[in-house]
């Protein structure tokens, strides 16, 4: 009878102390995990990570809840993504943006993203496509180039802000090839691609996903993929690399993050229901059928390397082109 009650008074001390042996813990995931995305519903991030978040859960044998924090670029998400308890039930969803644009644009302190949080693995890829309207003569990036320098007050690209993803490749573009150029910032792709098509900007760089629907309908033409390869859903499209721009290859992701030091059982389980997700044949196809490519081999220690190899790039660019959010 005393030794029960001993060894109950002892487990009782053990699990106040942090101490109680692994069996005494339960089972991670014991409630819903969290999948914040940092955009409001509705939209390609969002989109992406429901259908991310329905087939890890699967994988892990829980539920996996999409929480929108919009706002700021996806600031706001990764901001409360690095203050959260680290322990597995809060997870974020990030778009590269957030982690290695934003913070360049905004001269953010909010977080470091190459410091403040754990991460798990990237999901997919994308490349964005130059769309340039119908009425332009060019039909090359090289004739684009010449068109603009022999005309440097007539050309003018958009973009869905200040900041964006499409307005620093563009800007990349400019500075690569020592043209001038007008920026047309607009709110969304949608304005601005449809005044690419109306001819009252000259050209735009845009998502493939959702740039292919105009090529394929005549009402722009693509003169040049971002990737380093071309893109299996436009084939005849050329890499800016091959059109003449060296080293020119942007490539936006999505990948899972969460707070910084998660307990590592958590993280190696997290980081094996992943690789099975993006091997799944039915998560790869519905990624594929709106663009993306799956970000094979892309674990913690590539994604690093990749975002701070992506940030230093930015800043460059942010700080030679005298770019701040509005």
């Amino acid at each position: 009878m005393i030794r029960r009650h001993l060894l109950q008074a002892s487990a009782l001390l053990l699990c106040a102390l942090g101490l109680a042996p692994a069996q005494a813990q339960g089972t991670w995931p014991e409630r819903p995990i969290k999948l914040i995305v940092g955009y409001s519903p509705g939209g390609p991030v969002d989109a992406t990570g429901r259908i991310f978040a329905r087939f890890l859960g699967d994988q892990l044998k829980g539920s996996v809840v999409v929480e929108n924090k919009a706002g700021a670029s996806g600031m706001i998400a990764a901001d409360y993504t690095a203050k959260a308890t680290p322990d597995g039930y809060t997870l974020n969803f990030v778009a590269s943006p957030s982690m290695t644009i934003t913070p360049v644009v905004q001269r953010s302190k909010l977080f470091d993203p190459r410091k403040d949080f754990t991460l798990i693995g990237g999901v997919v890829q994308y490349a964005n496509v130059l769309l340039i309207g119908p009425q332009i003569p060019a039909k090359s990036v090289a004739e684009l180039v010449a068109y603009a320098k022999a005309n440097p007050e007539k050309v003018s690209f958009g973009s869905a802000g200040v900041g964006g993803s499409n307005h620093l490749s563009a800007e990349l573009m400019r500075q690569s090839t020592g043209t001038e150029m007008l920026h047309v910032p607009y709110k969304g792709n949608s304005p601005a691609m449809m005044d690419v098509v109306s001819g009252k900007i000259t050209f735009m760089f845009d998502i493939i996903g959702t740039g292919r629907n105009f090529i394929e309908s005549g009402q722009a033409r693509g003169l040049a993929v971002t990737s380093k390869t071309r893109n299996p859903s436009l084939p005849d499209v050329p890499t800016m690399i091959e059109a003449g721009i060296a080293g020119f290859e942007v490539v936006g992701w999505f990948a899972v993050i969460g707070p910084n030091k998660m307990p590592e059982p958590v993280v190696t389980q997290l980081r094996t229901a992943l690789e099975a997700v993006r091997k799944n044949p039915e998560f790869r196809k519905a990624v594929e059928a709106v663009g993306y490519t799956v970000d094979d081999g892309i674990g913690a220690t590539e994604l690093a390397a990749r975002i701070d190899r992506e940030y230093k790039m930015w800043q460059g660019v942010v700080d030679k082109g005298n770019i701040q959010s509005q």
